[in-house]
């Protein structure tokens, strides 16, 4: 009897699994090329104007997708009923800067720049400490002992070798984030922000090369220099200098700053709608995607199909999707958030403000997040392997579940070619850091992040919708909904195994 009882246990879970898996092609098979066309093609218009940050544009895109997410049923992910999260920014302008020490004075430009926005002030000070590297990890502490709070800080480019020639921090021949050009640059300022310092100086001859022309450029276009988040952030001032005026900092008894910051706010949206799980309603799926692109250049709209139209419209096919399952009682077990970010072409902004300043729903109750930034087009760079690829960043940094899960779900439903190229942590182009993923990522949420690679009208007007490969868009859509439906359905939340510190 037990026997009979047991195999018709098993023969009943075999049925409801193969009924599981209709259901999810079922829904999947809504998402269409026909559909994504559809909506890319309004979405990438010229009416939307390239969606610039907090221009006409931008505010045309948010209520479109608001409108969607109505038209579908889709509630707000916030509370009070409202599909926007208010981003505050500020447009830092470039700063009137004069710096002297005891012997000399230095101009902007020629000598140094500023790397964060601050407010009016002049500062004279004795209280210089020079930190060497300006490193503070696990295995290397240039600021043990040291006071630094209301200080000066200056610091040198690189980090230590051993007399081997390896490098200290990593153990072997690879270099750490502390030596990693933009990510040296921000470890090392933030570093000195978190140790309460007044002002930071990084002396880095070839960055400042690389970025003085940069800003100048900027500056001499209208004079308006990046967005920020303004969030009542204890100012810090920060500046990349070069070589020679570094060398008079090392040795120099006092200081005097001169700065004259003069900012203008901008208001920008993040769009966040939910379904709600009907088991676990308090675990969260996010899947993201930015909604911004960079604007109108000379009377030029760039359109930014592929990025990240793609992504956009991707999420409403996918909210789509399941919004059918919900109506015919076959909705997630967890919450699924889809989430448009503002701000990420300015620095990732939007996703950063929902992390470290204003999550909607708690990060701790938060599954994991699918990013999704540019999945339309193909990498004229990559000659082998299959057209239908795509690649796959950050799957496997924090949790071997969803990296198997990954995969599974693939060879399953989708037979796609996962790229790990882009996965490597020694990749120059270091992608895993400049997506929205990251804000997720660096607080312990498991992320995939899906991405076609960079091509010919990356960032350029000619980024348009008819340069889209609508079935691969399709079939990518699929797979990252397929994804989002185990995510959200399986009896245990993925785990994080791979924690950062």
């Amino acid at each position: 009897m037990k026997l009979k009882i047991t195999l018709l246990l098993l023969v009943l879970i075999a049925c409801h699994n193969i009924g599981q898996s209709q259901n999810q092609k079922t829904y999947a098979s809504s998402i269409t090329a026909e559909e994504l066309k559809e909506k890319l093609y309004i979405y990438a218009s010229d009416e939307f104007e390239g969606r610039e940050t907090g221009e006409k544009g931008q505010k045309i895109a948010v209520e479109y997708l608001k409108e969607i997410y109505k038209k579908l049923g889709i509630k707000a992910a916030k509370s009070d009923g409202n599909y926007f999260q208010n981003v505050p920014l500020v447009l830092v302008n470039a700063p009137k800067v004069s710096i002297k020490t005891d012997e000399n004075s230095f101009s902007y430009y020629n000598d140094f720049i500023s790397i964060s926005d601050a407010t009016t002030d002049e500062i004279n000070t004795e209280d210089i400490v020079v930190v060497g590297y300006g490193i503070k990890d696990t295995s290397y502490d240039d600021y043990k002992d040291l006071d630094v709070t209301d200080k000066i800080v200056v610091a040198v480019a690189g980090e230590p070798k051993n007399e081997d020639g390896t490098y200290q921090i990593s153990g072997s021949e690879k270099i750490s984030k502390w030596s990693n050009g933009r990510q040296e640059l921000s470890s090392k300022r933030n570093t000195a922000k978190e140790l309460g310092a007044k002002a930071f100086f990084l002396i880095h001859e070839s960055l400042f090369k690389r970025y003085a022309p940069y800003y100048k450029a900027r500056e001499e276009r209208g004079g308006e220099s990046n967005l920020a988040l303004d969030v009542n952030k204890k100012p810090m001032y920060g500046f990349l200098v070069s070589d020679k005026m570094g060398a008079d900092l090392l040795k120099t008894n006092t200081l005097k700053i001169n700065y004259n910051q003069v900012n203008k706010t901008i208001v920008s949206e993040n769009v966040a709608a939910m379904i709600k799980g009907n088991e676990k309603p308090n675990e969260y799926i996010i899947i993201s995607a930015h909604l911004d692109h960079v604007g109108m250049h000379d009377g030029e709209v760039f359109n930014g199909a592929d990025d990240d139209g793609s992504g956009t419209v991707a999420i409403l096919e996918i909210a789509e999707a399941l919004k059918s399952a919900q109506e015919n009682g076959q909705g997630p077990k967890r919450s699924v958030i889809f989430l448009h970010v503002t701000g990420e072409e300015k620095g990732l902004l939007g996703s950063q403000y929902y992390t470290d300043f204003d999550p909607i729903v708690p990060l701790a109750q938060t599954v994991a997040n699918l990013n999704i930034d540019m999945i339309g087009r193909t990498d004229p760079k990559r000659t082998e392997g299959k057209r239908n690829y795509i690649y796959l960043i950050g799957s496997d940094k924090l949790s071997t579940d969803l990296h198997n899960l990954s995969e599974e779900v693939n060879t399953k439903y989708t037979n796609i070619e996962l790229d790990y190229t882009y996965n490597d942590e020694n990749d120059p182009n270091r992608f895993y850091y400049r997506s929205d993923h990251y804000n997720f990522a660096k607080n312990n949420i498991p992320i995939i992040f899906y991405f076609n690679g960079t091509h010919a009208d990356y960032h350029k007007a000619s980024d348009t919708p008819d340069k889209i490969e609508y079935d691969l868009l399709e079939n990518r859509t699929r797979l990252v909904f397929y994804t989002a439906w185990e995510l959200a359905n399986r009896d245990e939340a993925v785990r994080v195994d791979k924690a950062v510190e």
